[in-house]
């Protein structure tokens, strides 16, 4: 627990410099789009650890595997990584743990539960990532595969335990401020290559226009539902604290108040050659009110900002299948009047 002078602390800028991009394997992508989007049929929530090593600044991920289902009580999920780890160790395959990753639908992934367990393994495994997957914008044709990691600020916040208002600002610690995006490149073997270009060649023509589609309202529509939700949530976090400030303005409007009458009753007593009731007697009656935590409320705005930034995305592509829809199809009229 942080002492009272922590909490008064200035924390200078601190950059994040362990690690530049991650680099992941067109095999171990398979392997985490495929739970994705198995765990996605029956709403559930996928997860999985991911294996490789550290060169340099780049973090390659050239593995992975799924994590057991929590409500098998049988499992010891532990004792299952290790063992996996193992195994994969015996056949010659990187058994490094360096992250884990995660599914999302329309966005929604920051959690409490995910800052905690980013802060384990990143304070256990520092080099470590989570991946995280959309499955319901990568079904629309857009690949959704994202890398992150805690800031320095939101790693020293966890550690302080203190989510306090005037915690978060010493730190500077904001809901822009809580992961930085790690940039994520994908690579593939040149056979690997090879085989998706004969297989882009063998696909009819009729199925390459399917990136046209234009059914986006249902997508938007998710992401503004969701947003809806998001925003009722902050402005309950708001009214909840707007609370905390009016009890303690109404505190010490009574503390002064009885500050004052006490300095009244003093004199009268000194005039009197009484002695003088100390001010702690006072002060005793007035306890300090437990200050609320801000992090839900900071993982909301949070959350909210990812929504408006998948939407803006979206848009902006969807405005352009529409730009490219329009041409094709004044083309098209042009050539049938000819």
């Amino acid at each position: 627990m942080a002492t009272r002078g922590n909490r008064g602390r200035k924390t200078e800028e601190v950059v994040d410099n362990t690690i530049n991009y991650v680099q992941c394997d067109g095999l171990a992508v398979m392997k985490i789009v495929k739970h994705c989007h198995e765990e996605s049929s029956t709403m559930d929530l996928a997860q999985g650890a991911l294996l490789g090593l550290v060169v340099d600044k780049c973090l390659e991920i050239t593995n992975c595997f799924p994590f057991p289902k929590s409500d098998d009580e049988t499992m010891d999920e532990e004792m299952y990584q290790l063992t996996m780890m193992r195994r994969l160790r015996r056949v010659n395959v990187d058994h490094f743990h360096v992250g884990w990753y995660q599914s999302a639908n329309v966005g929604n992934f920051l959690s409490v539960a995910l800052l905690e367990s980013q802060f384990h393994y990143q304070t256990s495994i520092e080099e470590s990532v989570v991946v995280v997957y959309d499955t319901q914008k990568s079904s629309r044709g857009f690949l959704c595969l994202k890398a992150y990691r805690l800031t320095p600020q939101a790693i020293q916040m966890y550690k302080d335990n203190e989510f306090t208002p005037e915690a978060l600002r010493n730190l500077k610690v904001g809901y822009e401020r809580l992961f930085v995006e790690i940039p994520i490149v994908i690579k593939n073997s040149p056979l690997t290559n090879i085989m998706m270009s004969e297989l882009s060649e063998m696909m009819p023509e009729e199925q390459g226009h399917n990136f046209l589609d234009l059914a986006t309202a249902s997508v938007l529509e998710n992401h503004m539902r969701c947003l809806i939700e998001r925003v009722d949530e902050l402005y309950q976090e708001s009214t909840r604290y707007n609370k905390y400030q009016q009890a303690v303005f109404k505190q010490e409007t009574e503390k002064h108040r009885a500050l004052a009458k006490q300095a009244a009753d003093n004199a009268i007593r000194v005039s009197k050659g009484e002695s003088p009731i100390p001010e702690e007697e006072v002060l005793k009656q007035f306890r300090p009110l437990p200050v609320p935590p801000r992090l839900n409320a900071t993982i909301t705005s949070g959350q909210i900002n990812t929504y408006s930034q998948h939407m803006s995305q979206f848009c902006s592509q969807s405005l352009a299948k529409l730009f490219v829809t329009q041409s094709l199809q004044n083309a098209k009229e042009s050539k049938d009047a000819k």
